[in-house]
């Protein structure tokens, strides 16, 4: 039977009882010679001790697998945790690659990166890993693969075998990288002889991290893009006091944030800068910031006039249903679409008219004074525009977002003409019911808005 077995980071307090217990019932110990000072008062004294040198794992794991065949109950011992840059690798390797029977188990400690986080505070509360910097059996290009990942990946790091008199460039190397990646104020934590008399941890930034006073004795520990310093405390945060929202309403003002966040330079005031972030929102393409053009204004214009309750007229069912009826419920609002009205329908046939350009012509008479909002017909826009210039028509606005190809581009050239009415319109041929609504939305919600 071999067991091999984590003594912690050196003061015997961090000796588990498992352990404990595999040392006390152990005919034969097998370790580098400098551990054995920690656990004289736990081995048998018929026990055979055997103390290697550092560069002798092999030969350790060797002495081990003999010691078992002939009936001995073996322990190997190792620092921290058996298995994490330890002893168990390489002798499950050597079992395996014998195919002997021989029982093996691994009997765990606490490892040295586990300690300086306790001692740190939270500097693992969020995802880490570790990178051992000894090229002594893992190439170095393999190595800096490594630590670019894990710097590109954000994860709090942990180094082993950070340096030593043969090994004095890695750190240097990685810190390099890291400085790509990280800020340089990222804190790191220098974790010299965890557990022992001569513990001393110091805390530094990535920046101001002195490779001198790093050494064999010694783990790394380098923070994450969001792990802050806190009197002597090192913390990562989770994301507790970030959760992802959960609510529809939670959902879409987080998406709200994440557009102003990422926004495109542009040059629209406020109001108009809102009704653009409800039209990225509703197509997922930040360009659209760049696609509304609205008088001087004319939401906040909008805002006031629908809070008081006015009425909004649109050319086809999609744009009404696509204004949100929490908002017309709460002010009253009556929202118009004479599309299929038989009036309407009768205008269309006598005048030679569109049924979408009859509705709005037939509207223009019922609802002078109405927001006008033009999501699908270029025709009803055009409608609206010529009746404006002639002065039959006096809006408290226009919203001109008709899609397609035929008169589209036409339709919005005669909306900009105009100079008393307060106009927004989905330029070029972009646009559709989806951008009508949304811009209509964007007036209702006005006083949400946190430019």
């Amino acid at each position: 039977m071999i067991k091999v077995v984590g003594l912690g980071p050196g003061h015997s307090d961090y000796i588990i009882p498992m352990a404990v217990q595999a040392i006390s019932e152990a005919s034969v110990i097998i370790g580098y010679h400098y551990y054995f000072q920690f656990i004289q008062h736990l081995v048998c004294p018929d026990a055979l001790c055997i103390g290697k040198e550092l560069s002798e794992e092999e030969k350790r794991a060797e002495i081990a697998i003999q010691h078992a065949l002939e009936g001995e109950q073996v322990v190997v011992i190792g620092s921290g945790d058996a298995s994490i840059y330890a002893m168990a690798s390489i002798v499950y390797q050597k079992v395996a690659e014998q195919k002997l029977d021989i029982p093996v188990e691994t009997v765990p400690g606490i490892s040295a990166f586990i300690t300086a986080g306790s001692k740190l505070g939270a500097i693992l509360g969020h995802d880490f890993c570790c990178i051992s910097l000894s090229d002594l059996m893992t190439p170095w290009t393999t190595i800096e693969k490594r630590i670019h990942a894990a710097a590109m990946g954000d994860f709090v790091t942990g180094l082993y075998n950070p340096k030593s008199k043969k090994r004095y460039w890695q750190l240097g190397a990685l810190k390099t990288i890291y400085l790509k990646y990280r800020p340089k104020t990222t804190p790191v934590a220098i974790c010299k002889q965890l557990g022992r008399a001569e513990e001393e941890i110091k805390i530094t930034t990535l920046a101001e991290l002195d490779i001198d006073e790093v050494d064999m004795f010694c783990v790394v520990l380098i923070g994450n893009s969001q792990t802050f310093k806190y009197k002597d405390h090192l913390i990562t945060p989770r994301g507790y006091l970030n959760r992802k929202p959960e609510t529809g309403q939670e959902i879409q003002q987080a998406s709200f944030k994440e557009i102003l966040d990422n926004i495109p330079p542009h040059t629209l005031a406020n109001d108009a800068l809102w009704a653009a972030i409800r039209c990225i929102h509703t197509s997922g393409d930040f360009e659209y910031i760049n696609y509304l053009e609205t008088s001087k204004h004319a939401i906040a214009t909008w805002h006031d006039y629908l809070k008081n309750g006015g009425t909004i007229v649109t050319d086809v069912t999609m744009v009404a249903a696509g204004i949100t009826k929490a908002y017309t419920a709460k002010y009253n609002n009556q929202v118009i679409c004479l599309l299929n009205d038989k009036e309407s329908l009768q205008l269309a046939e006598k005048e030679g008219l569109t049924r979408t350009q009859a509705g709005i012509k037939l509207a223009a008479k019922k609802y002078p004074n109405a927001l006008f909002v033009i999501g699908n017909a270029p025709t009803a826009l055009i409608e609206i525009a010529d009746q404006i210039k002639e002065g039959i028509l006096s809006p408290t606005g226009v919203i001109g977002a008709p899609v397609g190809f035929i008169n589209v581009i036409e339709s919005k050239e005669r909306l900009k003409t105009i100079s008393h009415i307060p106009y927004a319109l989905i330029t070029e041929k972009r646009g559709g019911s989806n951008f009508a609504a949304a811009i209509v939305n964007a007036a209702f919600t006005l006083e949400e808005a946190k430019l």
